[in-house]
C-alpha cells in the first residue's frame, strides 16, 4: 500500500490521524510507532523483523557511544548496516530469492546518520521510542526523505502545551489543513503526471528501441526525465504533506532542479536529503575539497561510486554515476575559471546531457542501452523498420502531460503558491486538482512509485 493508494488516502491515513490526536501528548510518540509498524507490516510482513532488529541494534550501540565515544564501535556498527543493505542487493543481483525489504537503503543510511551524529556529540540522550520513529515513521519509510534525527525532536505535539483546547485544536486543523495541500499537490503530480508519461516511456520500450526515429528518442528521454521527476518530487510532498499532517517540519527534497546553474547545482537540488547525507558522512569526513585538488577528485569519485550503487550493483547505474561525476570535475577544475563559459556548458548540460543520463539510469541492459544510445545520436544505422514520423503520435496523444510537466518546473508556479497558499481559488484550485487524481485512480490500476526499488 503507497500513499497513491485509495485505501490509504480514505482509510489508513485518516483513521491513524484520527488515532494520533485521540491519544494524549506524551503517548503520541508510541501511537505514532504502532502506526508505522502497522503500515510496513502491511506491505512487508515477514522482513518486517529485519528493521526492527536493526533499531534494537543501532539503539544499544548508540546507548553505549553516546558516553564512551568508542571508535571501533562505531566503525563495526557502520560495518553492520553497509552489510546489512549489501548483502540483500547482492541477494538481487544474483537472484537468490531473497526479497529486499522495502525501504532498507533509506533506513540504512539513517541508521549510519544516527550513529555517527551520536559519536559526534550532536544527539543528547538515546530514547528509544524516539530513535524507533526516527527510523521507522510510516512517511519516510519506505522512499526516504532522509530525515536528521532533530526532524524527530521539533515536533511540538509531543509535548503537553499550556494552551486552552480551542487554542491546541485550532493548531492542529492548521498543520493538517498545510499537509493536506503539500499532500494534494504531489498526489496530483504523481498520478496526472507521472503515471501518464510513464505509458509513454513504456510505449517507447514496446515499439523496439532499434525501431524508434531520432526525435522520438529524444522525446523519449525528456519523458522519462520529467516522469522520474514528478514521481519523486510527488511522492516527496506526499512524504512531508503527512509529517506536516502528525507536527513534523517540513522537509525539503526538490528545489527546482532543472532551473540549477550547473550538473553540481542540479544534484544539490536534487533529491538533497540525499546528497546532504553522502556530503556530511562521506565527503567530508574524507577531507572535501581542503585537500587539494587531486584529493578532492578522488573524493568525488568515492561518492558518486557509493552514489550509484546505492541505486543498484548494475553497470548502468556505474554508468551513470561515473558520468555525472566526470561533468562535475570538468566543472568544478576547468569551466568555473572562466564564468561566462561555465554558465553556458551548465544550462547546455541541465537540458541536454542530464536527460542523456536519465536514459542511462533508467535501462539496465547494456544492449538496449546500446541501442538508445545509437537512436539519439545515429553515428551509424542501426535502426529496424523505423517510422519517421512516430513521435508525432506519440505528441499527439501525450502532449497535456507533458505541458503540465514543463509548466509545473517553472519556478514561478512554485513562488505563486508560497505567496497565496491561503488564498481562496488556490485551496479550490487544489480541492479541483484531488479529485482529478482520485478519478484518475479510480480509473486505473495504479503505478507504484519508481524510488520503491531502491
Amino acid at each position: 500500500m503507497t500513499f497513491s493508494d485509495l485505501n490509504y488516502i480514505f482509510r489508513l491515513l485518516p483513521i491513524f490521524l484520527i488515532i494520533y490526536y485521540l491519544t494524549p501528548a506524551k503517548f503520541r510518540p508510541w501511537t505514532l510507532l504502532a502506526e508505522s509498524l502497522v503500515f510496513y507490516y502491511i506491505n512487508e510482513p515477514i522482513l518486517i523483523v529485519v528493521l526492527v532488529a536493526g533499531t534494537f541494534v543501532t539503539w544499544c550501540f548508540a546507548k553505549i557511544n553516546i558516553y564512551r565515544r568508542w571508535k571501533w564501535l562505531l566503525a563495526l556498527g557502520i560495518i553492520l548496516d553497509v552489510s546489512l543493505l549489501g548483502f540483500f542487493k547482492a541477494c538481487g543481483v544474483l537472484k537468490l530469492g531473497i526479497i529486499i525489504p522495502i525501504g532498507l537503503s533509506y533506513f540504512v543510511f539513517k541508521l549510519i546518520s544516527y550513529q555517527v551524529d551520536s559519536f559526534r556529540g550532536m544527539i543528547s540522550g538515546t530514547s528509544f521510542i524516539d530513535l524507533a520513529n526516527y527510523l521507522l515513521m510510516f512517511p519516510q519509510i519506505i522512499s526516504g526523505p532522509i530525515a536528521r534525527f532533530n526532524y524527530i525532536i521539533e515536533n511540538d505535539f509531543w509535548r503537553k502545551g499550556q494552551d486552552k483546547f480551542g487554542a491546541r485544536f485550532y493548531k492542529v486543523i492548521s498543520r493538517i489543513e498545510d499537509g493536506l495541500k503539500y499532500f494534494v499537490i504531489g498526489l496530483f503530480f504523481k498520478v496526472i503526471i507521472a503515471d501518464h508519461l510513464a505509458i509513454l516511456w513504456n510505449d517507447i520500450k514496446t515499439i523496439g528501441y532499434e525501431s524508434i526515429s531520432t526525435p522520438l528518442a529524444w522525446l523519449g528521454a525528456y519523458t522519462y526525465s520529467l516522469d522520474l521527476y514528478f514521481d519523486f518530487w510527488g511522492y516527496s510532498l506526499m512524504a512531508a504533506g503527512v509529517g506536516i499532517m502528525l507536527g513534523f517540519p517540513f522537509i525539503r527534497n526538490f528545489d527546482q532542479p532543472y532551473f540549477a546553474s550547473s550538473i553540481s547545482d542540479f544534484y544539490r537540488r536534487w533529491h538533497s536529503t540525499l546528497g546532504t547525507w553522502f556530503r556530511d558522512y562521506v565527503y567530508f569526513p574524507l577531507g572535501g575539497n581542503r585537500k587539494g585538488w587531486l584529493r578532492t577528485a578522488f573524493n568525488l569519485i568515492v561518492v558518486w561510486i557509493f552514489t550509484g550503487i546505492w541505486h543498484g550493483i548494475t553497470l548502468n547505474f556505474l554508468i551513470w554515476a561515473g558520468v555525472i561525476c566526470l561533468i562535475i570535475m570538468i566543472e568544478k577544475f576547468v569551466l568555473s575559471h572562466v564564468k561566462w563559459l561555465y554558465i553556458i556548458i551548465g544550462r547546455i548540460n541541465i537540458l541536454v546531457i542530464i536527460p542523456v543520463t536519465w536514459v542511462i539510469f533508467a535501462i539496465h541492459s547494456f544492449k538496449d542501452l546500446r541501442l538508445y544510445l545509437l537512436r539519439l545520436f545515429p553515428i551509424w544505422d542501426i535502426s529496424i523498420a523505423v517510422n519517421g514520423n512516430d513521435y508525432i503520435k506519440c505528441l499527439k496523444s501525450y502532449w497535456p502531460f507533458l505541458a503540465l510537466g514543463l509548466f509545473f518546473t517553472m519556478p514561478f508556479v512554485t513562488n505563486i503558491y508560497k505567496k497565496h497558499k491561503d488564498n481562496f481559488l488556490i485551496v479550490l484550485g487544489l480541492f479541483g486538482l484531488f479529485w482529478v487524481a482520485i478519478f484518475s485512480l479510480a480509473n486505473s490500476s495504479g503505478n507504484p512509485f519508481m524510488y520503491l526499488r531502491f
